[in-house]
């Protein structure tokens, strides 16, 4: 049975780290791209600057709603951050001010944006359940699940989470837990695609767990990933996000400017199977998009 979330562009935008006031504008420059799959979250402070793009799009470039498909994120809570868990009421109203901040009456696909709310998690996901069967939601899954959260979900005999949104890289490839989903057929959304990169979140208050050893590896005139961009004559960034495609990943790459979101979404070369298998080499452990650790290994 065919699933909406099957018909997901493999590249679509990421928004994480885009201000409000400034989404519209950079959304505007990624649809007239070409990108058709926009990536937000309620966490990320920027829906209705997104909301004004899909206006726009809809309006000066006659797309339909179902030319475009949009993904968002449930908050669910952080005990850790002091932030309460939200109960099964509180998960549907945030969906609701999702669509509203958006300008729309459905999302394409709506996920958990980690599984911070051990003793909640279940009655957060029985409210995403409820939200597609009432129509507000085309597919539901989860962000940032290992195994154990999935199978939890599945112990419980809830409906199985078509999408899992996980950081993945060439040195993050988490192939037990890829390996787990492609066996559940649910689909693999790759994000912080870039990481290996010296210049990813290099900015002031763009933290991360990454080490300064990965950060002067990723500046390093003879790193690999700077030979296969001499090798394909194209940009380390362009590298990274075809070992994601070549995976079977969506991808999100994000950019503020004009030039890499274009790139970004030209990926149209081949690495070669002998270059795919060193990548696989080069696994170093745990994501480090998050400062406080993986949000994969929270109990």
């Amino acid at each position: 049975m065919k699933k909406h979330s099957d018909e997901m562009p493999q590249i679509g935008f990421g928004t994480y780290l885009i201000a409000d006031n400034d989404a519209e504008t950079i959304v505007n420059t990624a649809i007239k791209v070409g990108y058709r799959h926009i990536d937000t979250a309620e966490g990320y402070g920027n829906e209705s600057g997104i909301g004004n793009a899909l206006k726009n799009a809809f309006s000066d470039l006659n797309l339909k709603r179902d030319n475009i498909f949009i993904t968002s994120k449930l908050f669910p809570g952080n005990p850790q951050w002091h932030r309460e868990p939200k109960n099964y009421n509180e998960c549907i109203k945030a969906c609701d001010n999702s669509l509203n901040r958006l300008g729309l009456d459905y999302l394409d696909c709506y996920l958990i944006h980690a599984p911070f709310c051990t003793d909640h998690r279940l009655e957060q996901w029985s409210a995403l359940v409820d939200l597609k069967k009432d129509g507000k939601l085309k597919s539901i899954g989860v962000s940032n699940y290992s195994e154990k959260h999935i199978e939890e979900i599945i112990s419980a005999g809830l409906e199985l989470p078509e999408v899992n949104q996980i950081e993945l890289h060439p040195w993050c490839q988490k192939t037990e837990l890829v390996s787990f989903l492609e066996q559940k057929s649910i689909k693999i959304v790759a994000y912080s695609s870039l990481v290996p990169l010296d210049t990813w979140r290099e900015k002031p208050n763009q933290d991360s767990a990454k080490s300064e050893k990965m950060k002067k590896d990723g500046a390093d005139e003879n790193s690999f990933f700077k030979k296969l961009s001499k090798k394909y004559n194209v940009t380390e960034a362009q590298i990274l996000l075809k070992w994601g495609l070549q995976k079977g990943f969506v991808i999100l790459p994000k950019s503020s400017d004009t030039k890499r979101i274009k790139e970004n979404f030209e990926l149209n070369f081949d690495i070669d199977q002998s270059d795919m298998d060193f990548i696989s080499g080069m696994e170093r452990g745990d994501g480090v998009a998050w400062p406080g650790g993986d949000p994969c290994n929270a109990q």
